[in-house]
């Protein structure tokens, strides 16, 4: 067990502007805190107290160096091994296997010029040790945003001791109408396989989203599902989409420019593709990690192909992932036609979600969805959320099985076994939504079908 004396002591012991940042190449800036080590040498030695000095000198020579590696090191050791027993089977015998061992998910979270804030309210509202993050903030926002995001995922206690949280420095351009969105989760999702490969599903969160159940209840029901699943909303009834987003010639500036500017249409059309059938969705989904490796490093060309086409495509984040997956043999068969997000529509927004607020909290609870958007800075449907379905106090991560302090602010910065679930009223409708998806007869008869 961890308390927050013990951490802000380790962190007294840092150079206050120590922080990492991850880049395009996921490389870490870093910056020690020097040491110095003095040796005082009898200019004038006996040459018997020489050969015999010698020696011991060496000792203490490398002895000191060790000290001084090790100390200047220490900023950057492992997690915390209170919060991950499990790795460390001298101190914790884990026997318990009456349950299955809860998963891990990687979350990409990006935002733009002003969202820095609403990014690390996010990153609180959907925080847990097993998982891994990568912040993101497009160009559009100043390197000073970058930097104090950076430093604030550095000095919170819960974030250094899991280690488990980067900022990306060379943010990528992303256009949501463009196909620069396709690049940038592309982008995103090889850095967190670099940084770590125990993830299980892979998440991308726009700012302006939320979750609606706490990372115990979402980590408890997927602990009990195959990890090759795919939630992803898909349909290849294109209508409407065919002559607005499908036949469309674009020229994404995101791809080619460092600066923003607006897109180019060509006055051609073309034909849609014979080779493989298009499939279109929503820009949301949770997916696993054997299948963002497929559409990374895989050997299939099949991703590579559909990212070709699709780069000339308008809105092509929500066409892309689920055209690969239903063309692909592989993984045709994990796809679940649903992505446990909820999002409202009406005669105002067609092609993008209308703001959620304090209205539409009953049908946000009754949907059993894991996250929703889109929501307003800051409104009050948010604080609501915290309050009845998170359980998150102001400026604190959501509170969860790992959490061993006392109910308010400061419950989890004292802190155990993040294995340890403890899933609430949230698991319970998540669980529902999942089981009738899966057991209603129509789970098969809705999956990647051509019409």
């Amino acid at each position: 067990m961890q308390n927050q004396d013990s951490s802000q002591k380790q962190q007294q012991q840092k150079w206050p502007y120590s922080f990492s940042i991850s880049s395009s190449s996921s490389s870490n800036i870093t910056f020690p805190t020097p040491t110095t080590t003095t040796l005082f040498n009898n200019p004038k030695p006996k040459p018997i107290i020489l050969y015999t000095f010698l020696p011991i000198s060496l000792i203490s020579i490398i002895f000191i160096l060790s000290l001084s590696s090790s100390n200047s090191h220490s900023p950057h050791s492992g997690p915390d091994p209170f919060l991950f027993p499990g790795q460390h089977p001298i101190i914790y015998d884990y026997t318990n296997k009456a349950t299955p061992s809860p998963p891990s998910i990687a979350y990409l979270i990006s935002g733009s010029n002003g969202d820095s804030g609403r990014i690390l309210r996010l990153l609180f509202a959907s925080y847990h040790p097993l998982n891994h993050y990568l912040l993101h903030l497009d160009p559009s926002a100043p390197m000073v945003d970058r930097e104090n995001l950076a430093l604030m995922v550095q000095v919170n206690p819960v974030f250094n001791a899991a280690k488990n949280v980067h900022v990306m420095g060379k943010p990528d351009f992303a256009y949501p109408k463009g196909s620069s969105p396709v690049s940038m989760t592309l982008h995103g999702a090889s850095i967190l396989l670099r940084l770590n490969l125990k993830w299980d599903w892979f998440v991308s969160l726009n700012a302006d989203a939320y979750p609606l159940v706490t990372q115990d209840d979402l980590l408890h029901i997927l602990s009990f599902l195959p990890k090759d699943m795919n939630f992803v909303n898909h349909s290849s009834y294109i209508g409407w989409k065919e002559l607005r987003k499908l036949k469309p010639i674009i020229v994404d500036p995101g791809l080619y420019l460092s600066e923003g500017t607006e897109m180019f249409y060509a006055t051609q059309k073309r034909e849609l593709p014979s080779a493989y059938h298009l499939f279109t969705g929503s820009t949301f989904s949770i997916l696993s990690r054997s299948f963002m490796e497929f559409c990374i490093s895989g050997t299939d060309n099949l991703p590579r192909i559909l990212l070709m086409y699709f780069a000339n495509t308008p809105s092509s984040l929500s066409s892309y992932f689920p055209t690969v997956l239903c063309n692909s043999r592989e993984f045709i068969r994990t796809v679940i036609n649903q992505n446990l997000f909820y999002a409202a529509f009406d005669n105002h927004h067609i092609n993008d979600p209308r703001p959620l607020n304090s209205t539409d909290f009953g049908d946000m609870v009754h949907s059993g969805a894991a996250f929703a958007r889109k929501f307003e800075p800051d409104d009050p449907v948010l604080d609501l959320i915290d309050e009845k379905l998170l359980g998150r106090s102001p400026q604190s991560v959501v509170p969860g099985g790992w959490c061993l302090g006392e109910p308010g602010n400061n419950t989890c910065l004292t802190w155990g076994d993040a294995n340890i679930l403890r899933p609430g009223t949230g698991s319970r409708r998540l669980e529902k939504a999942i089981v009738g998806l899966l057991s209603n007869g129509t789970f098969r008869s809705s999956q990647c079908i051509f019409e």
